[in-house]
């Protein structure tokens, strides 16, 4: 197995993170989202590298097959960790691809590193700008959803996985995007992760406000979300993004849930490739319709 040394934790043990490399090409590095693992781009990881690209994907630290430390699960330290990727493996002009959680990731490390090695961004059902209602972002989400979410953890988190699965996915009485077998898969991912790395993420997505760090993003950058997120919700994520990055390409998935890495996965694949092989359509608005 292949690991990245992170630094060390408090007691001097090495951080490893664990990551796949496919294929050859240019350089995509994937970033996965919350409680899952690098596992969830398993639909990506069999298409993209089929298409002359490289294609790298890892484990948060606390998630998958990494180290599990006590601490450090701020965003801070979390594009400390994306950084040691890229310089490990001396990728460059890198397309940073980040799903819900992950594209955090992305936002603060254009930011904190300057975009180093990056050539192009992608924000898929990504938790910014900034997800928390606050006085200054009104158009966030009530800080008692989030309370629900670590009082729910605590009290039993294997509980709690099992339904936010459903929710993910957009599963219901008359709706089944998935089957039962990949949800009781994404529960095994979720359920190895410490569960100190679950709570401390739940807390770093929630509160992080990435609006001046998507400011600092000079690249061609990638937003797509599905408007039918009952777990980042467009209104105060996608289409906020768009607003922050202008001349971003930004796709609307009707009637897509958060996971649509799975429900839409042939569509994503199409709108990556085309994004990272073919470049970017910018967004011209003529009256209040946005066109391509």
């Amino acid at each position: 197995m292949s690991y990245i040394k992170a630094g060390t934790d408090a007691s001097g043990n090495d951080i490893k993170l664990f990551y796949q490399d496919l294929g050859t090409g240019a350089p995509v590095v994937l970033i996965h989202g919350w409680p899952l693992s690098h596992e969830m781009w398993d639909y990506q990881l069999a298409e993209l590298p089929a298409h002359g690209l490289r294609v790298v994907a890892y484990d948060r630290r606390g998630f998958g097959k990494s180290s599990q430390p006590w601490d450090g699960y701020d965003y801070d330290t979390l594009a400390d960790d994306l950084k040691a990727v890229l310089d490990e493996l001396d990728l460059q002009n890198v397309t940073l691809v980040g799903f819900s959680m992950g594209g955090g990731e992305v936002a603060r490390y254009m930011s904190r590193h300057g975009g180093a090695r990056v050539a192009k961004v992608a924000f898929i059902s990504a938790v910014t700008p900034y997800l928390l209602k606050t006085d200054d972002n009104p158009d966030g989400v009530d800080q008692e959803v989030f309370n629900e979410i670590t009082t729910n953890l605590k009290k039993d988190r294997a509980d709690f996985l099992k339904t936010f699965g459903k929710q993910f996915y957009g599963v219901s009485l008359l709706s089944q995007p998935v089957s039962q077998a990949h949800l009781d898969g994404d529960f095994a991912r979720a359920y190895v992760a410490s569960h100190k790395a679950t709570l401390e993420c739940a807390n770093s997505f929630a509160t992080t406000d990435f609006r001046d760090d998507l400011a600092e993003i000079r690249v061609p950058a990638l937003i797509i979300h599905g408007d039918s997120d009952k777990t980042v919700p467009i209104e105060a994520s996608g289409e906020r993004t768009a607003n922050a990055l202008p001349t971003a390409q930004y796709i609307v998935y009707e009637g897509e849930p958060h996971g649509l890495f799975v429900t839409q996965k042939d569509r994503l694949n199409e709108d990556l490739l085309s994004f990272i092989l073919e470049g970017v359509s910018v967004r011209e608005t003529v009256g209040t319709t946005t066109i391509y």
